[in-house]
């Protein structure tokens, strides 16, 4: 993609060799530098990232960066809602899109996007007068080094579990990735109950529930909701949420930490607008009240856990499968998982892409030593259609792995599936 710039003696700059030309200056990026000779034979010139920074104005914007297995798009968006109650002017990059100022300004794509594509967005965030740029950090792209030139006014962390280990290969290549994000002395903000976590202690500050913390949680009730008492050293403030799940109190005692670091707001007037902010679709979202039903994004062995562990005053239905082409020593753990939470488990297709869906099924299954309560439906609509079916009185269904996808993943092609979607449809008929 070529980006329009003006007051230069270039008219674009892009960071693929292929797009240049006499009136393009190609971006030279950790990522691109073995397309440098092929750039310099068509390009008007070679730039750096940090002309481009200095280009884009981005020393005028704060950015916060989120990275964790999971957690990154609701702490985000909590991050993002909260900001905007409070006045200020904010974008947010991530899983959802790209939002400014409460605006969809670009749809889903990649949770961290190509370097140039975020130093974009953030320069379009500059132009609307922005003071804040909310981003998720993928670990892939902190390999990648598609944060290659960003300074962070806040680094969070909210968690490290198994995931992506299909990329990293091994659970401690991944955990050193996350960790490598939080070694400088920029300002930090960690969860203080994640045990792996790793970092520099120069400006960091700390959250938690079961540790002593810069932000500790001292009490909570999950009754209709969240609430719970916050303690800053000698400052104890209440708030409450809207929002299911013991997971949920992380996300949101990490977003008020946030914003009261970021900002000179004082903790009294944070809290006061935490209930505003409805959630994330996709993420612990209601479907259906009577019957119960749950479309959550959980899609490794911890996100499952927290997600049943919230919903286990009830008996459950669980729906789920996971995605082909991905970590594949994640499936047994997830097949356990819910062996011991869940009442009744059907495991269907989630995006196989490449792979058979029975073996990745299969899988899954090596995982559950008691089968008697198994179902396999690989039709993701049977699936949910079955759920549905099964479920008694008193009982919740929770379909998982997916959240607010509106696709399902087939070779390389993308099918129209949206679990809300279908759950609304089936009970149509009830």
């Amino acid at each position: 993609m070529k980006i329009k710039v003006y007051d230069r003696s270039y008219e674009y700059i892009t960071q693929n060799s292929k797009e240049c030309d006499e009136k393009t200056a190609f971006v030279l990026t950790k990522q691109n530098q073995k397309y440098l000779d092929e750039a310099k034979q068509k390009a008007h010139s070679v730039i750096s990232i940090e002309d481009v920074k200095e280009l884009f104005g981005i020393d005028q914007i704060k950015i916060i960066g989120i990275t964790g297995t999971n957690g990154k798009t609701t702490t985000a968006s909590a991050i993002y809602s909260f900001l905007l109650d409070l006045g200020y002017k904010t974008a947010l990059q991530g899983t959802r899109g790209f939002f400014i100022n409460d605006m969809p300004v670009e749809g889903k794509s990649l949770t961290t996007p190509s370097v140039l594509d975020t130093y974009r967005h953030i320069y379009q965030a500059v132009e609307s007068g922005c003071e804040f740029f909310v981003m998720e950090v993928s670990s892939h792209a902190i390999v990648q080094d598609r944060i290659e030139g960003l300074d962070f006014e806040l680094k969070i962390l909210t968690n490290i579990t198994q995931d992506h280990l299909d990329y990293h290969k091994t659970l401690d290549e991944y955990v050193q990735v996350k960790n490598s994000f939080f070694q400088d002395e920029s300002k930090k903000l960690i969860n203080k109950d994640e045990t792996k976590a790793k970092f520099n202690i120069k400006n960091t500050f700390t959250y938690g529930i079961e540790n002593p913390a810069t932000y500790k949680l001292m009490a909570y009730t999950l009754n209709e909701g969240l609430s719970g008492i916050i303690q800053k050293f000698d400052k104890v403030v209440p708030f409450s949420a809207s929002l299911y799940g013991f997971f949920n109190l992380y996300n949101i005692l990490a977003a008020i930490a946030a914003v009261d670091l970021v900002t000179d707001k004082n903790l009294e007037d944070i809290v006061e607008v935490v209930d505003n902010f409805a959630g994330v679709s996709g993420r612990m979202e209601v479907v259906s009240k009577d019957p119960f039903v749950i479309v959550d994004f959980a899609h490794t062995p911890d996100g499952m856990e927290k997600v049943l562990n919230a919903l286990k005053e009830k008996d459950i239905v669980v729906v789920f499968g996971a995605g082909g082409d991905r970590d594949k020593l994640k499936r047994p753990l997830m097949g356990k998982v819910a062996e011991h939470l869940a009442k009744k488990i059907i495991i269907t297709s989630d995006n196989p892409r490449n792979e058979d869906p029975q073996a990745i099924v299969d899988d899954i299954l090596k995982g559950i030593d008691d089968k008697e309560n198994v179902t396999v439906e690989l039709n993701r609509k049977e699936a949910i259609k079955k759920a549905l079916e099964i479920k008694e009185e008193n009982e919740i269904v929770a379909i998982l792995g997916k959240g607010d996808e509106e696709y399902q993943i087939i070779y390389d092609k993308k099918f129209p599936f949206d679990d809300r979607e279908v759950v609304k449809e089936l009970l149509k008929g009830y």
